[in-house]
C-alpha cells in the first residue's frame, strides 16, 4: 500500500505575504521568486515599495512554480513560459464554462 501525503494550506483573497513568506509556502528560495517577478510571473503588491508583498493567488503560482522546477528541472525563463501558458489555459477553461452555464440545456 502507498502512503500519499497532502498539505492544505488556506487562502484568504484579501491576504498579503511578505517574500519571506512567500518563499516558505513555496519552496523556492527569495532569489527564486526574486528571478520570477523579474520575468513577470508573479507580481508584488505595490513593486515600488521597500519590501514586497504579495497577494495570496502568488503562492498558488508560486508552489506550481516550485513543483514544476522540481519535477521537470526547469530553469526560470522555461517556468514563467510555462505558468503563462498554464494561465492561459485556465482563462479559457473558465470562459468554456462560462459559456455552457450560459447555453439553454438540450432536451433529451
Amino acid at each position: 500500500m502507498k502512503l500519499e501525503l497532502t498539505e492544505a494550506l488556506w487562502l484568504d483573497e484579501s491576504g498579503a505575504v511578505t517574500l519571506f513568506e512567500l518563499a516558505e509556502c513555496s519552496g523556492m528560495s527569495e532569489a527564486e521568486l526574486v528571478e520570477l517577478v523579474e520575468l513577470g510571473v508573479i507580481e508584488p503588491l505595490d513593486p515600488d515599495a521597500g519590501q514586497w508583498s504579495f497577494g495570496s493567488r502568488c503562492i498558488v503560482a508560486a508552489r506550481a512554480a516550485s513543483r514544476l522546477r522540481r519535477d521537470f528541472e526547469l530553469d526560470s525563463p522555461s517556468l514563467a513560459v510555462v505558468l503563462s501558458l498554464l494561465e492561459r489555459v485556465h482563462e479559457l477553461e473558465s470562459e468554456v464554462r462560462h459559456m455552457h452555464a450560459r447555453l439553454p440545456r438540450m432536451r433529451r
